[in-house]
């Protein structure tokens, strides 16, 4: 019945709910911000039956990083912000940027801090487009290309090793006050994960690798 109605069926093994969806906007609000969510697209119900079924391992695709993603996702377009940081030497010298997706306008730009990690630039990245987006009243998704730190934006603490007495001073602020932010604020804006794998480099990426 359902082959007759629907072209795609979407596969959610490891989601809010598991099971099978007809719409890829279904699907989404299953795995979005769902740490190691597995999910996949099929062209017939009985295809999607079958896979979900014999279970995810054999069907699923990996990414380098890690992350399980399915390979007909559509690549972001429309109103949001991308983030990014870049680090020389790690720790070393870094620095953060948000843009928008599309027009690739730059919306902020913090650094160079003179020690610190790639992973803090890219968790106060998002947490700086966070605040902005609230303050402004934004509620457009908000992507980044770090797992890691939007893990550790969903835990609301900066998770690096890094010593407070070896950063940057300005930095290790900037580090109290975004775990601040995060304890006392709340946001409608979805922090997703750019799929570089499929999609290629994020758009506030600097462009030094």
């Amino acid at each position: 019945m359902f082959e007759k109605k629907k072209s795609k069926f979407y596969v959610v093994w490891k989601g809010i709910t598991p099971g099978i969806y007809t719409t890829w906007a279904d699907c989404k609000e299953q795995v979005d911000d769902f740490a190691d969510a597995k999910y996949k697209s099929y062209e017939s119900f009985a295809e999607a039956k079958a896979a979900y079924e014999s279970g995810a391992s054999k069907n699923i695709y990996k990414s380098k990083a890690n992350t399980i993603v399915d390979k007909s996702i559509p690549k972001p377009t429309g109103k949001a912000w991308c983030v990014d940081a870049a680090c020389s030497g790690n720790p070393g010298k870094m620095e953060y940027q948000g843009v928008e997706l599309d027009s690739k306008h730059l919306m902020f730009h913090k650094g160079p801090f003179n020690y610190g990690t790639n992973n803090i630039g890219e968790f106060l990245a998002v947490v700086h487009a966070l605040a902005l987006c609230k303050k402004n009243n934004y509620d457009f998704p908000i992507y980044s290309d770090s797992l890691n730190a939007i893990i550790w934006v969903g835990k609301k603490k900066c998770g690096t090793k890094l010593a407070p007495s070896k950063m940057d001073p300005e930095l290790y602020d900037l580090i109290l006050r975004a775990e601040a932010w995060l304890k006392t604020n709340t946001y409608k804006n979805k922090v997703l994960k750019w799929v570089t794998e499929i999609w290629g480099e994020i758009p506030a990426d600097f462009g030094r690798k």
